[in-house]
């Protein structure tokens, strides 16, 4: 029994095997493809590689920012007791100074598994330059991500890998290991519970909302 297989070219690195089978013939191992989650396409359609995939040649290309969503602030210079309204439906926060909506920002909230609590809470800490210490990447001794957004609870680390923690600027704790910070919104609901936004916004909410600003959560 005799078994054909045709081999085609090479794709950016990536060896794409086809096979054509002739009666009874094992099929081959599956092809593998090196990990592009962390190529960007650049506003003329290029390609920018944040980390290039393993035994490339390519060198690290800075990745053009993707757009911020969009946002509002008129609170400058506006007096009131602050507070914040967030809601999981519409994945929306609202900043009110005495009453008055002077912000307001899309987020990300917890997705299924990890639900971003409701009910009546207030910022219980603040930290500018936040670290967490319960989700983030798992790295090589290089610093290259092995396996990305991971918690360490629940995510088995790999042999040879190390915990990076994920940045979370601006952030703003209101209960348990949950707060507002910067961070990365694809459009839906993606936290581990945390309330993502804009980093302007994130940055705007934290220079106006002290200590004891009241934040309500409702679904």
């Amino acid at each position: 029994m005799r078994c054909l297989f045709l081999f085609t070219g090479f794709f950016r690195g990536t060896a794409l095997l086809l096979a054509l089978l002739l009666g009874g013939c094992a099929s081959p191992e599956p092809a593998t493809y090196p990990n592009y989650a962390t190529a960007y396409l650049g506003p003329n359609g290029e390609i920018y590689y944040a980390t290039p995939p393993a035994g490339s040649k390519k060198k690290k290309a800075e990745a053009p920012p993707p757009p911020e969503p969009q946002w509002t602030w008129t609170g400058d210079g506006v007096s009131g007791s602050p507070s914040i309204t967030i809601d999981l439906s519409d994945q929306t926060a609202r900043f009110y100074k005495g009453g008055v909506e002077v912000g307001s920002a899309p987020v990300s909230t917890g997705r299924e598994g990890y639900s971003t609590p409701t009910g009546r809470f207030s910022v219980i800490q603040k930290n500018a330059d936040h670290i967490s210490n319960l989700y983030g990447d798992y790295v090589d001794a290089s610093g290259e991500v092995v396996v990305r957004n991971v918690g360490v609870h629940k995510d088995r680390r790999p042999p040879g890998t190390r915990f990076q923690g994920a940045p979370m600027p601006y952030f703003m704790r209101v209960t348990g290991a949950v707060g507002m910070h910067a961070g990365y919104l694809p459009g839906y609901a993606a936290s581990h519970g945390c309330i993502r936004l804009p980093r302007g916004a994130a940055e705007k909410f934290y220079e106006h909302a002290g200590h004891g600003t009241p934040v309500t959560i409702v679904h």
